[in-house]
């Protein structure tokens, strides 16, 4: 859950446009179409850009969670992200055994409410320039608007930059992210 409550949304042009990301309808990600009517889990099946992520979320037992009601806003990690993490760190994460600590970085991608990025980056701005995230897997993440991009910080000072915002699903929010968020282990 977010630090502080969701305020009513009354942006101004100069907030948003120290944010800008990539905006689209259906926006496609990965070659295939994000659509609102499809929840988190069958939208990320059907991007080539997140297949690393897909057998994570399935390994770490997340599919029905995910695919549930939420609402959910979700920090997706791409194929290349994962490829950044040292070698040998995917298929150490996806062995049964390593189970626990799967789902723990999984959940540090997963906020349990729906926010946009709009609703984000004003809670930026009311913050002084920077925005405790809590996620469903205890993490905290640091949130900052700068330069036109949206970044998050996680707790070992990772840097995930968002770089397709708002994919609307039928139980909440993706934002798309250049790194994968790890925990304090």
């Amino acid at each position: 859950m977010f630090k502080t409550a969701l305020r009513p949304l009354a942006f101004s042009a100069a907030i948003l446009a120290g944010a800008a990301v990539a905006y689209a309808a259906n926006p496609m990600v990965g070659g295939g179409e994000m659509l609102e009517t499809k929840n988190i889990v069958e939208n990320a099946v059907n991007s080539k850009d997140h297949t690393t992520l897909v057998a994570a979320v399935q390994a770490a037992g997340l599919v029905e969670t995910l695919s549930g009601t939420g609402p959910f806003t979700v920090f997706a990690p791409t194929n290349d992200a994962f490829a950044k993490l040292p070698a040998g760190t995917v298929d150490t994460l996806l062995k049964p055994e390593n189970k626990a600590q799967l789902t723990k970085v999984l959940t540090c991608h997963v906020v349990g409410a729906d926010v946009m990025s709009e609703a984000l980056v004003k809670m930026i701005s009311d913050d002084g320039g920077e925005h405790d995230v809590t996620t469903v897997g205890g993490c905290v993440l640091k949130a900052k608007a700068a330069d036109g991009k949206v970044t998050l910080t996680d707790e070992n000072g990772g840097v995930s930059t968002v770089t397709i915002a708002d994919v609307k699903q039928s139980n909440g929010v993706i934002h798309v992210v250049d790194a994968v968020i790890l925990p304090k282990m």
